[in-house]
């Protein structure tokens, strides 16, 4: 059978799309035992997990951009779940870094504004999961600032505000949240979940991983893998099995 007629008489295969939309803390997380990887890999045949981290970003300029990562006409059925993971330069200190800096009621309205959006395409609220900055270690941090000449520009008490901030967005827009900055600093030692003070460790990333699956575990458990086991072939007549 040609190509071209099989892919006539078969339906088309579409993945179903986690989205993971964030700043740098979501680019990395494809790397080697990276968070997205992780889930990339225990949804595989299930869903395409795709990274739209963009390292640097804050809210009033990730707002601007959502509607082009989906817009109305991209079919947001296939969407099973996003994540949105902004805070961490929100919470920069205005004074030393006014370019990342967002206050604080603009950055809660932002995250609300692009909630709004999702629901205005059919993302009901159930698929869309906030994620707060986690906490900043700021003596870690300090050292990665010097090192490129800069004074400390963040501090954990102000990202912790911009955290419930993004606690309160959640309940207030009927979505799932995971807390990072809360649930980091119940170990009294939480340095080892980051690398640099900001960005995550291997055990950071494996700590967010399994938070995160808790919630999408339940939601995605039903979808089914894509194509049928090889085993489960009929190799005498395989079209009667894949298309």
């Amino acid at each position: 059978m040609a190509l071209a007629e099989a892919g006539a008489r078969g339906r088309l295969l579409r993945w179903p799309r986690v989205l993971l939309f964030g700043d740098s803390i979501t680019e990395y997380s494809f790397q080697e035992n990276g968070w997205g990887s992780y889930l990339a890999e225990r949804l595989v045949r299930k869903c395409d997990v795709l990274n739209r981290g963009i390292s640097g970003y804050n809210t009033r300029w990730a707002k601007l951009i959502l509607p082009r990562l989906i817009p109305e006409s991209t079919g947001a059925d296939s969407i099973v779940a996003v994540t949105i993971f902004f805070g961490a330069n929100d919470s920069a200190l205005k004074e030393l870094n006014p370019k990342q800096h967002v206050p604080l009621e603009e950055y809660a309205a932002n995250l609300k504004s692009m909630v709004q959006y999702l629901k205005s395409v059919d993302i009901t609220a159930d698929r869309i999961i906030l994620i707060t900055p986690p906490p900043l270690q700021e003596s870690a941090w300090e050292k990665a600032c010097l090192a490129k000449g800069d004074k400390l520009n963040r501090c954990n008490a102000t990202t912790g505000q911009y955290a419930q901030a993004c606690v309160q967005v959640a309940r207030e827009c009927s979505t799932d949240v995971l807390d990072l900055w809360t649930l980091m600093q119940k170990n009294q030692d939480f340095s080892s979940y980051l690398s640099d003070g900001l960005h995550l460790s291997p055990k950071g990333n494996s700590f967010l991983a399994a938070q995160l699956w808790s919630r999408l575990e339940n939601k995605l458990s039903a979808l089914p893998s894509l194509l049928p086991y090889w085993r489960d072939v009929d190799h005498t007549n395989p079209e009667a099995s894949l298309l």
